[in-house]
């Protein structure tokens, strides 16, 4: 049956090739195979990588050696343990990034999923966990893209997910325009661990998932509620990353 369905699919392949080619999920422009960026937008895309900060992952100029930390992390240390992102944010991965949030593409969280999944440091019963929406956002966009990236991230990496372990008790205005200590406002006391599901969180490291990281306000406030629900390490992975230039 399965050898049956195997070939079918194959036969079928060139017609639905045709019908529906597969496209960049940059430009749109027609690609060889699915979730693969033309050369153009491939060349735009700044991936992100070693060398950098240990904990939030800002790109240094140069190698400093293991475990080095930003002067912004040594001033004020994140509430995560660890952060990377597959690339910077900037054009074409801001246009995958709206794809997926506002372009009803959900098929883009495996694209991105594909590229952050080897920033993935996997650890004994680790648990993926999406940055969630407020449920009156929810049903107005109809899911959740951090949901749909750590669905396909832990069907990759065979860890488990766990969409429902953190919640937003409290909805929160749109933050882009915001400076860092609005949004640090505008989100304090938005997410929650609800009691019954601590014991599963307890002395755990959890993978917590997001689209897009900026000044890092939502991911702090999401590690605040899983630290206080007793995370043994918390890990963050990102599309990809906002990093200022002095351009």
């Amino acid at each position: 049956m399965h050898a049956a369905a195997a070939w079918a699919g194959k036969a079928l392949k060139p017609a639905l090739d045709f019908a529906l080619p597969p496209r960049c999920p940059g430009c749109g422009a027609v690609t060889e195979a699915p979730h693969r960026f033309c050369l153009d937008c491939w060349s735009a895309l700044r991936f992100l990588g070693e060398p950098c900060c240990a904990r939030c992952a800002l790109p240094f100029d140069y190698e400093s050696g293991p475990d080095v930390h930003c002067g912004a992390c040594l001033a004020e240390p994140p509430g995560f343990d660890r952060l990377r992102a597959a690339v910077v944010y900037g054009e074409i991965s801001r246009k995958v990034a709206l794809k997926l949030k506002y372009g009803g593409r959900p098929g883009v969280a495996e694209t991105m999923a594909r590229f952050m999944e080897r920033h993935v440091a996997a650890q004994e019963n680790m648990i993926v966990v999406p940055v969630p929406l407020h449920r009156w956002r929810i049903w107005r966009r109809g899911y959740n893209q951090s949901a749909l990236i750590a669905t396909a991230l832990a069907r990759r990496t065979g860890l488990e997910p766990r969409l429902d372990l953190i919640r937003r008790v409290k909805r929160t205005p749109p933050l882009r325009g915001m400076g860092p200590r609005e949004r640090r406002d505008a989100v304090r006391g938005a997410f929650k661990v609800d009691s019954p599901l601590r014991a599963f969180v307890k002395d755990r490291p959890v993978l917590l998932i997001d689209d897009v990281y900026t000044s890092g306000a939502t991911a702090n406030a999401c590690a605040g509620a899983l630290r206080r629900a007793g995370a043994a390490r918390i890990e963050v992975l990102c599309w990809a990353r906002v990093v200022k230039t002095d351009d």
